[in-house]
């Protein structure tokens, strides 16, 4: 008996090392493909410092890279806070969808319905949903100098007029993304920093992600360097934080991705929210737009991934095609987006069907096809 129990334990401890070795050897396979990727593109961009994280079959890895600021050379870990830019905007779309689940308001109102403020304004047939999609009827990407304060913002939309019907162009911006997320504040009868960093960040688990960085995290702060390599961080601006205000983590936003890749673990409302935001409400060329998030049919060429996140997408008006009804996206998608400050480069991007996503949060605001090259070329070599 003791011979037999002897042999079962050395089988045991046999197969706990095979899967040690074999999990060694997948680590070592996912960081010589980042690094291989990652190094040339950080020296060619001259970024300063990068996070990347993965998350495969549920197993996080983390691979930093380079300093967190020039200045004190402190390096960059997966808990360094970065600037996200536009990925905000998710955030922004998930609350929203948060509070039309819970009752609080519903996207195919007119944005003057929820804002009496708004009445008598070309908002009175414009939706919290077209807002939303960014077919309110060619909003800018930015807001007007003068109109850009919190405190001016309100007299520019009601005297914006539009340049098309609403819902038949998509034209990315800012103040469209951000009035919505006004709006879901406004009948959540909150502040909306505040029901982001004390209802929705916590429900999602993130506790390293914040609107406002408080003084005890500043150390974790990355630095952020302009095109020309000068310092920079994000000042405040008319409906930032919804628009572009999220700083975070590799790690708690690898958290997000998972959040997003397998919500099962969320309270049952947060679920049907993310749900909500992976639904595609219209088509432009090979993207699908969601709530934030914007879908491609998976596989996806690098050469239609590019074309989704260019210069002429953010820039230029683009016809839709209304899916009727929006649909929810299957498994068989990849699910990105882009975000930038002026001295920050995020990119996220995920593979429901593959369990796979990934993160490249840089302190540089370097071109979107460049990142989108990075993780198209990382993600392939995963998935081969």
């Amino acid at each position: 008996m003791h011979k037999k129990r002897q042999k079962k334990l050395a089988s045991y401890s046999a197969f706990v090392l095979f899967l040690g070795a074999s999990q060694c050897f997948a680590d070592s396979r996912i960081e010589a493909i980042v690094k291989n990727t990652l190094e040339p593109a950080m020296q060619q961009q001259q970024i300063p410092g990068v996070a990347v994280a993965i998350t495969v079959n549920g197993k996080p890895h983390y691979f930093n890279y380079g300093v967190a600021s020039k200045e004190n050379g402190k390096a960059v870990t997966e808990d360094t806070l970065f600037e996200i830019g536009s990925v905000s905007k998710t955030f922004t779309a998930t609350l929203a969808a948060y509070a039309q689940v819970t009752g609080k308001l519903s996207l195919s109102d007119n944005a003057s319905q929820v804002l009496p403020t708004l009445r008598g304004s070309a908002f009175d047939s414009i939706s919290v949903l077209q807002l939303g999609t960014y077919t309110a009827g060619g909003l800018p990407l930015q807001f007007p100098g003068d109109a850009d304060h919190q405190d001016k913002m309100l007299g520019y939309f009601k005297q914006w007029t539009p340049t098309y019907a609403a819902g038949t162009h998509r034209l990315y911006s800012n103040p469209s993304l951000g009035l919505f997320g006004y709006l879901a504040a406004h009948n959540m009868g909150a502040p909306f920093d505040a029901l982001m960093e004390k209802t929705l960040l916590p429900k999602l688990g993130l506790k390293h992600s914040y609107l406002k960085v408080p003084q005890d995290q500043m150390a974790l702060y990355a630095q952020g360097y302009n095109k020309d390599d000068k310092p920079v961080q994000v000042g405040p601006g008319a409906l930032d934080s919804e628009a572009y205000g999220v700083k975070t983590s590799a790690s708690d936003l690898l958290r997000y991705v998972e959040a997003n890749m397998n919500p099962t673990s969320l309270e049952k409302p947060l679920q049907q929210a993310i749900a909500i935001t992976h639904t595609g409400y219209y088509t432009v060329g090979e993207m699908t737009q969601g709530l934030g998030w914007e879908f491609y049919n998976y596989p996806v060429t690098l050469d239609t991934l590019l074309a989704g996140n260019s210069s002429q997408m953010a820039f230029e008006a683009h016809e839709v095609r209304w899916r009727n009804p929006p649909q929810p996206q299957r498994d068989n998608v990849l699910i990105n987006k882009t975000g930038s400050t002026s001295g920050f480069g995020a990119y996220v991007a995920f593979i429901p069907a593959k369990d796979i996503g990934i993160v490249i949060l840089a302190n540089k605001n370097y071109p979107n096809a460049e990142r989108v090259k990075i993780a198209h070329k990382i993600l392939s070599a995963l998935t081969e």
